[in-house]
């Protein structure tokens, strides 16, 4: 039995802790924050990055920096990660599909996502549009898929590469209704564009702000979107999910901190991170970007990882790719 004086010390060391996290939490942050993007500037994640990241150094008091470390598909970043304190000044943003097919692509992934890291914020969802080239007669989905089954293996699309959601979102799409489409892959976003745009590829997958200005001059047609539902900003370009029931390919942008990192801090960025994201100018930037503003907890950014990692799964599984 344990004496009054040994309880009380007990008691006395719990308080203790509750007050110094509360402390921790409330003098957080007292130094600049490191956001780690695991892609080269420019790219979507690294523009979310960039945005949310501004709005924190204007609300936090401390300078949001933005660390671009691409390479080894997440590797690099992740290293720099691991390499950093857990005292909650160095985070990762990215989007989901490079945590999911590091497992798919690789016999011996760079990182375990679910002992790794450490969910923060989910930000929001970025969808993919299927736009293709004005010389394909198609104008809408119906007729692209008519036009496809008509000449099976006639059109290419471009990707930014095997693997990348763009390449897994077009096998889910020719799995689920049947097609045969040749697939050329490329190096980014910014070459399968042109690409299309050019005319070596008739069609491909890509955000929008990679398209806009390509559909606004005339050189490029929107067919449809990836995600579940049509979106606001074109409510008359359809969603595949008409067409294949459950499909959604719209990729989530999270905040990762590493494991060990103070839960109050945690806690504390997160709520910064939920503000900053549903504030009129962040959300109305992010939706220029082509991101749904979401803000969510540490638990829906880890369900959305989850969710979203089994569907790219799947879809490696639709493009026969094998760990090499």
């Amino acid at each position: 039995m344990k004496s009054p004086m040994a309880t009380m010390s007990l008691a006395a060391a719990v308080a203790l802790s509750v007050l110094s996290g509360s402390a921790q939490a409330q003098s957080y942050p007292s130094k600049p924050i490191k956001f780690i993007v695991p892609y080269s500037a420019g790219g979507l994640p690294d523009t979310v990055a960039r945005m949310v990241g501004q709005k924190l150094t204007n609300t936090m008091g401390q300078s949001v920096v933005v660390e671009n470390k691409a390479g080894g598909s997440g590797a690099v970043a992740a290293n720099a990660l691991a390499q950093a304190p857990a005292d909650g000044y160095a985070f990762i943003v990215t989007d989901v599909p490079m945590l999911a097919t590091a497992g798919v692509l690789q016999r011996k992934p760079p990182f375990d996502t679910t002992k790794d890291f450490v969910p923060v914020s989910l930000i929001g969802i970025a969808p993919l549009y299927l736009a293709v080239n004005p010389k394909v007669r198609a104008n809408n989905l119906d007729e692209l898929i008519a036009e496809i089954k008509a000449k099976p293996g006639a059109l290419n699309y471009g990707s930014s590469g095997i693997g990348s959601i763009h390449h897994l979102t077009a096998e889910a799409m020719k799995s689920g209704l049947g097609l045969f489409i040749t697939h050329i892959p490329f190096k980014g976003s910014s070459v399968s564009v042109p690409a299309m745009v050019g005319g070596e590829v008739e069609m491909t997958f890509a955000s929008p702000p990679s398209l806009m200005g390509f559909v606004k001059d005339g050189r490029a047609k929107l067919i449809a979107i990836n995600s579940a539902k049509r979106s606001p900003a074109t409510p008359n370009i359809p969603a595949l999910a008409e067409k294949i029931p459950g499909f959604d390919f719209a990729f989530n942008v999270v905040v990762l901190a590493k494991p060990g990192t103070p839960d109050e801090v945690i806690t504390k960025l997160s709520a910064e991170i939920a503000k900053a994201v549903r504030s009129p100018e962040v959300a109305e930037q992010l939706q220029k970007a082509g991101v749904e503003a979401i803000g969510g907890t540490p638990e829906q950014a880890r369900a959305a990882i989850s969710s979203e990692s089994k569907r790219i799964t799947q879809a490696a599984k639709f493009a026969n790719l094998k760990a090499e």
